[in-house]
């Protein structure tokens, strides 16, 4: 018996061709029939369209490529993302599903978020904005910038929550203790953005320095919430996605435990992102049986910062394991070189002073083969890294 999801579906998406030229041209062009969807297997036998395959399109057809389902009198929005690449949004409640991170977190009534996202061109602040008031809080509209005044905020109004980049929380934290005490920051909880670098280490630490308990979601201007945390591991997959982890290459899926790009299928057509390829990686935690993703991974990084090593694809999130795990750690670097023939991985670890270095190397060995799946041919600790410095490095044809 066919899944009825599958079914809805086969109706969705070929009532969607009949209104979209561009989503038709896709998939006359792939032979793919819309209608004969039925189980996960025949859902994929649709290649992956990744994101520049759709900015292509829409520099082609402004504004959206041909790919627009629904009746452009029903658009709310329209947000703007970097090439530029146009994101229609249709009416939604709880900002496109990010209310069930706030519920997830307990957000209710009580709490007064202060929403330091940007409003404007991109969705970030205005979904985060009716996620929150669907969970039932009060929302402050914030904005970037401003963190003197940001800080008066929060103080004189009892925020109990902030939505914010990590950088720009621990930046307003630090600026209500340093200007009215630290009985002054009543915070409870932040919602924070992911970043480039060791950015769990930076929550933990957070978690620790500031009393909050951090939170976060894996979200796209094309999708809305993919994504959320819950309390358990990674990320719990939105009820109305279909999540697979594929090939970057091929587009094929990937077992369970290995990593491969978040390829997402909305089961809303209006905008008919299908068989969607986001350019970040992730590996599967727990699958449905049909194969699908029910549970993702942390984000690994973007497919293109991969770098395969001794056959094995290496990301930076695998160094930012290290720096999570080894007690003590500042950062950490890997840099890859071609040696003797032979792919060659070197860790470098910077550690707080007073730290046990050769505690540290094999903690480290264990984090980075655990989470990579080869071995480091060398960890070594130094005094500093560069400021900036990438966490991974390919100098094989350097």
């Amino acid at each position: 018996m066919s899944d009825p999801m599958y079914t809805e579906l086969a109706k969705a998406y070929s009532d969607a061709a009949k209104k979209a030229s561009g989503l038709k041209a896709r998939f006359d062009k792939a032979g793919f029939d819309p209608t004969a969807i039925s189980s996960l297997d025949t859902l994929s036998q649709l290649p992956v369209m990744k994101k520049e395959e759709l900015l292509t399109l829409q520099r082609a057809n402004p504004p959206f490529g041909e790919f627009l389902a629904a009746d452009p009198r029903d658009l709310s929005r329209i947000y703007v993302s970097p090439g530029p690449i146009f994101e229609p949004s249709l009416p939604g409640a709880g900002g496109h599903g990010l209310d069930l991170l706030f519920r997830s977190a307990g957000i209710a009534a009580d709490d007064i978020i202060l929403n330091t996202w940007a409003y404007h061109l991109v969705p970030a602040g205005l979904l985060f904005d009716e996620a929150a008031q669907a969970a039932g809080a009060t929302v402050i509209p914030g904005g970037t910038g401003n963190r003197e005044l940001q800080a008066q905020i929060i103080v004189e109004t009892g925020v109990t929550s902030i939505c914010a980049s990590t950088a720009f929380f621990m930046a307003l934290a630090d600026t209500v203790i340093e200007t009215y005490g630290r009985d002054a920051w009543k915070v409870k909880s932040a919602f924070l953005g992911g970043e480039m670098g060791d950015w769990m280490a930076k929550r933990r630490r957070i978690e620790a320095d500031y009393g909050v308990t951090t939170w976060a979601a894996y979200a796209t201007a094309d999708l809305g919430l993919v994504a959320y945390e819950d309390g358990g591991d990674g990320y719990l997959v939105h009820p109305d996605r279909i999540v697979q982890i594929c090939d970057p290459v091929s587009g094929a899926a990937m077992a369970k435990g290995e990593i491969g790009e978040i390829v997402v299928t909305a089961r809303d057509a209006g905008w008919p992102m299908i068989r969607f390829g986001t350019g970040d990686s992730a590996f599967a935690l727990e699958a449905m049986a049909d194969g699908r993703a029910a549970r993702i991974s942390a984000i690994q990084g973007r497919v293109g910062a991969a770098v395969k090593v001794r056959e094995i694809f290496v990301y930076p999130r695998a160094i930012e394991e290290v720096v999570i795990a080894v007690s003590g750690a500042v950062a950490a670097q890997a840099v890859v070189t071609r040696e003797n023939d032979r792919d060659t991985l070197r860790l470098s670890l910077v550690l707080d002073e007073g730290a046990d270095g050769d505690a540290a190397r094999q903690t480290a060995a264990e984090a980075f083969q655990k989470t990579a799946r080869i071995r480091a041919d060398s960890i070594d600790v130094v005094a500093s890294l560069p400021e900036g410095a990438e966490l991974l490095v390919n100098s094989k044809d350097g």
